[in-house]
């Protein structure tokens, strides 16, 4: 299991790597893709045919994280 500590320091990480590859990079635009994709997340969920969780999990954040870092 990846601990939710762990995916964020691989995020950190990416970004140090290779900034290029992130849409997002400062963190100004993630906030604002981290807000963006979570209010359309039930669109990402519709075309995944599952449903929107009705509580939010560490999973879910996981998503929201990555997310934000590539979310135009």
């Amino acid at each position: 299991m990846l601990w939710e500590g762990d995916l964020i320091d691989q995020l950190r990480d990416s970004l140090n790597r290779d900034p290029e590859s992130w849409e997002n990079p400062d963190l100004d635009r993630f906030l604002e893709a981290l807000a963006a994709w979570t209010r359309d997340m039930d669109g990402w969920f519709m075309n995944r045919g599952e449903p929107t969780p009705e509580v939010p999990s560490w999973e879910l954040f996981g998503h929201m994280l990555l997310a934000a870092g590539i979310y135009e």
